[in-house]
């Protein structure tokens, strides 16, 4: 096995992607602002953005559990791909201020995005939000200052924690010290539980209170599953495009490869434990105000991406990945790793998206103007991620390499690359 490269290839080398990144980005962004102000569907474009913002924010989240996790289990094997992990954590601070269009019209025009922030607005039955019984009985959670109170909460939480691991995986490549290691394991071992509380809020504020009458305990638990594998995702691109470029060779072998798919592989099985158990825990009661929520999903072309997502969630990828050469060879894992991120953004959409109604409250189609908005959105958020991401990159060193756990994990199995 070849020397571990002791730095990161030079800033100049990652600068030029960065900055096309963030040209990208920016056009994402602006083409989805022109959107918002040249048409007259407000409602759709802000529903896009959020599914823009949803998506990036659930990759950083598990990029984020993702190095607590290798630091609270102590592992070996994850230790030369930690770094590129806590390098996708920069997005938060980014992420936060592009969130700040959608508080900013939580407070400027109640009830754009989130019906029950405006009391006036008419739901079935002809009644309103502020007469109906089932928001009186939530309104102390289901309010604007607590919504944007919560919100800042979250960003504050995720920022917090990610600094504070980032800035004591750095340190330690400086002077080697194993106290930074302690110090990350203290924080991952209260940041867990933080960051968990945290995501399920969000899901539960952000995506489920769109539906504000639904019920469902298992909510936050899925929105975990989807950041986990999205961040899994990415990073079997990111390793791919590190190896491909050279970085990573002599470094990042077949065993360790194999590990973050078998990793990525057991959450293809949870997600499909976590989403049955709600389908059918709901289907079971049979309460009119749980199922509603699947009911109006099984009208239009909603009920075939419904089928997409079953088949294309678990069935297509844990068939695919049962072979070790698929789970062990960058080529299929890539495919494959693709394939979830999309996905798991077509999850995020049939989450969405349906609260958009027509005139006979039924959701609009899938297949509609608004599919161009996520785009927009999707590559607006997404580029302003990958160029913190980039813009990070040379900061530090490839790996950590005065990580406690690296010799062992540069001798992972001593297999051949991938």
């Amino acid at each position: 096995m070849s020397a571990p490269a002791s730095s990161s290839t030079a800033p100049g080398s990652t600068a030029a992607l960065a900055g096309k990144f963030l040209i990208a980005g920016i056009a994402g962004l602006v083409l989805t602002a022109l959107g918002f102000l040249l048409t007259n569907n407000h409602q759709g474009v802000a529903l896009s953005y959020l599914v823009g913002i949803s998506y990036w924010t659930a990759v950083s989240i598990g990029m984020l559990l993702l190095v607590m996790i290798h630091h609270i289990v102590d592992a070996g094997w994850s230790t030369v791909i930690r770094r590129q992990f806590e390098h996708g954590t920069s997005a938060f601070l980014w992420l936060a201020v592009l969130f700040l269009p959608l508080l900013i019209s939580a407070w400027v025009k109640p009830g754009l995005v989130w019906p029950w922030m405006d009391l006036s607005h008419e739901i079935h039955g002809g009644h309103t939000v502020g007469t109906d019984i089932l928001y009186q009985k939530k309104a102390s959670f289901l309010n604007v200052r607590m919504f944007t109170g919560m919100t800042v909460g979250f960003f504050i939480v995720w920022v917090w924690l990610s600094s504070r691991l980032r800035k004591a995986s750095f340190a330690q490549d400086s002077d080697g010290e194993v106290k930074w290691t302690f110090m990350n394991r203290k924080t991952a071992a209260f940041g867990i539980p933080l960051t968990a509380l945290a995501l399920s809020f969000a899901a539960i504020y952000w995506m489920k209170s769109l539906e504000y009458h639904w019920f469902s305990t298992m909510y936050g638990v899925w929105f975990f599953a989807n950041c986990m594998r999205a961040a899994m995702a990415f990073g079997v691109m990111i390793t791919c495009w590190l190896y491909a470029r050279g970085d990573y060779k002599g470094i990042y072998n077949t065993n360790q490869f194999h590990c973050l798919m078998a990793l990525a592989y057991a959450f293809v099985v949870f997600w499909a434990y976590v989403t049955f158990s709600q389908y059918f825990l709901i289907w079971n009661a049979n309460v009119p105000e749980e199922t509603f929520w699947y009911n109006i999903r099984e009208h239009g072309d909603w009920v075939y991406v419904g089928m997409l997502i079953l088949f294309g969630h678990f069935f297509f990828p844990f068939l695919f990945l049962l072979s070790y050469r698929r789970k062990s060879t960058r080529g299929p894992a890539l495919f494959i790793s693709i394939w979830i991120a999309t996905i798991i953004l077509i999850d995020l959409c049939y989450n969405i998206l349906p609260a958009l109604k027509d005139a006979e409250n039924q959701p609009l189609p899938f297949l509609s103007i608004n599919l161009l908005w996520v785009l927009t959105s999707v590559v607006g958020v997404g580029g302003i991620c990958v160029w913190a991401y980039l813009r990070s990159f040379p900061t530090a060193k490839l790996i950590p390499i005065r990580d406690p756990r690296i010799v062992e994990s540069l001798t992972h199995h001593e297999a051949t690359a991938p």
